[in-house]
């Protein structure tokens, strides 16, 4: 039997800084519909997903032709949310789960080729997730934005909403990774991470990922050299709506 690799996009419709964020139109469409359907291009992926708690998105869902299933509003993360999904979907403990945040309409389907990648060696990782090399500097000072750093066998040694690493010495060159909101499990991981209580780190941070590293966890950092901006408030739809134009070729989309 095939092993299924399943992207699923938590997606809930309230936020504190933009409520019905999944709804919002850019360039015509809602932004949900964009992410999925960037996810559907990706040569590996079997089947896509959303996870969500409101039933507008389910309708605005079915309404493109897409799948989606209701999840509990009691979820603690987007990630247990996904979990619930697969659960929902009936995935098998060595089926692949991609987890693709709702906010990023512009995302590279090669990428998602790239994080499901590590799962081909042994011994396999416990997670993968997307890093990109910051190109914006003001990026690097943003806490919104998550950065990353990894040893020299492109394992996670910590990520951070300051700038990390941090040099010492002015003048000092080096890259700085942008952690990108894309994680690949097995589902048997996936239900072993939402049992985990979570870390003091992650609470600290406000990261998730953190609980993995926290109780020990290997999480694969895969490089990738394209980006994939997030929506966070209504002002970044226009800056999101030039980059998609900019970058059709990249996108795979028709003009």
């Amino acid at each position: 039997m095939r092993m299924k690799i399943a992207a699923i996009i938590p997606s809930r419709y309230g936020s504190t800084r933009f409520d019905g964020k999944p709804l919002a139109l850019i360039s015509g469409k809602p932004m949900i519909q964009w992410v999925y359907e960037q996810a559907r291009k990706a040569d590996s992926v079997t089947d896509v997903v959303v996870a969500t708690d409101d039933e507008r998105i389910v309708r605005a869902v079915e309404s493109f032709g897409g799948q989606a299933v209701m999840t509990s509003n009691e979820n603690r993360s987007g990630t247990d949310r996904v979990g619930e999904a697969a659960k929902t979907i009936g995935l098998a403990d060595e089926d692949l789960v991609i987890n693709i945040q709702g906010d990023q309409p512009a995302l590279c389907p090669k990428s998602l080729n790239l994080v499901v990648a590590p799962f081909r060696d042994m011994p396999a990782p416990d997670m993968s997730t997307l890093a990109f090399i910051t190109v914006d500097e003001d990026e690097i000072k943003k806490p919104k934005e998550c950065k990353v750093t990894f040893d020299d066998n492109g394992f996670a040694l910590y990520f951070s909403r300051a700038a990390i690493p941090c040099a010492r010495d002015k003048g000092t060159l080096f890259d700085t990774y942008k952690h990108l909101g894309v994680y690949a499990y097995k589902f048997k991981f996936l239900k072993i991470f939402g049992k985990l209580p979570t870390g003091k780190l992650e609470g600290i941070e406000k990261l998730e990922q953190l609980r993995a590293l926290e109780h020990g966890y290997r999480i694969k950092v895969v490089v990738t050299s394209y980006d994939s901006p997030e929506v966070d408030l209504p002002e970044d739809i226009p800056r999101i709506e030039k980059y998609i134009t900019e970058n059709q070729d990249i996108l795979d989309l028709i003009p």
